[in-house]
């Protein structure tokens, strides 16, 4: 796969299409499958409160991954995303009920950074319960 965006038509300040992702206690389970990381924090709540969590909390690369989906479905394929860092700023509390948290994903092309290239930087807001979950979200993106 090759992206699908054309870097000549990408101008600074480009909208990415937001997007919602929902995380339950059902969600974080299978990530901790799927991960390997069982830490306790991410799906016992009385060991998370007895750490000083106000509740669950989402795995910070669970999170991270949720709002890089936004870049990749712009782009049109996943190998685009040549660099991407954040740093976890606040936790995504997942409450036990039915419906959990919701991570709130907006993108921006911030700067075109080489022609050859065809890359761009995108910056990234990821937002759960009103809070910035994610800080310094960015990721560099090779276009067609």
């Amino acid at each position: 796969m090759t992206a699908k965006v054309s870097y000549a038509d990408v101008e600074v300040g480009t909208e990415l299409p937001a997007a919602s992702f929902p995380v339950t206690r059902a969600t974080l389970v299978q990530y901790a499958g799927a991960s390997g990381d069982f830490n306790p924090i991410h799906w016992n709540e009385k060991f998370a409160v007895g750490v000083g969590l106000p509740d669950v909390i989402a795995h910070g690369m669970f999170t991270m991954a949720e709002a890089i989906r936004v870049v990749t479905d712009w782009a049109g394929d996943p190998a685009a995303v040549v660099e991407y860092g954040v740093r976890f700023t606040k936790p995504v509390v997942v409450p036990d009920d039915e419906t959990g948290a919701l991570i709130e994903v907006s993108a921006k092309v911030a700067a075109k950074l080489d022609d050859d290239a065809r890359t761009v930087r995108v910056d990234l807001t990821a937002m759960s319960a009103g809070q910035k979950v994610l800080g310094m979200s960015r990721a560099v993106v090779r276009l067609a």
